[in-house]
């Protein structure tokens, strides 16, 4: 069952939100019209706060849309969560990554992209549209990065 986008999204934050609250963090989201800010997060004891924009998929895809923005958007306290939904009755699948190594993995492989011949060799048009992946799974339920813990 296909969900509107816009309602995916808040399905999205709203999953993080919940996940963060069940491993005893406060998270808070954010109002609509906040720039790359979906998710204010801190601390049972308040010595550590984070943002973080959330990036939802309606499939069990490890491939997610971004723009050109999340290349210069990078605060060690700026994170991304990308959810992959999957399926009605399946716990949806999160990937955090530092805003970091976001903003590194867009410019290279959009760099790489741009390259790369397209349809019968022609060369690729620049866009504004990036794609983040994790193929590997480095990021996979990586909640730790987040250092809410005092453990970066």
């Amino acid at each position: 069952m296909k969900i509107p986008s816009p309602i995916a999204g808040v399905a999205g934050e709203y999953y993080v939100a919940a996940e963060l609250s069940r491993r005893g963090y406060i998270a808070s989201i954010s109002l609509r019209n906040t720039r790359g800010v979906d998710i204010l997060a801190t601390n049972a004891d308040a010595t550590r706060s984070i943002t973080i924009q959330c990036k939802t998929s309606q499939v069990s895809s490890k491939k997610w849309i971004l723009s050109e923005k999340s290349e210069d958007f990078v605060s060690t306290n700026h994170f991304y969560v990308f959810i992959a939904l999957g399926g009605l009755l399946d716990r949806p699948v999160f990937h955090i990554v530092p805003s970091s190594d976001v903003a590194s993995y867009l410019r290279n492989s959009h760099t790489e992209w741009l390259e790369r011949p397209g349809r019968d060799g022609r060369k690729h048009v620049d866009n504004p549209v990036r794609n983040f992946s994790d193929p590997d799974n480095c990021y996979l339920e990586r909640w730790d990065l987040l250092g809410l813990d005092g453990v970066a």
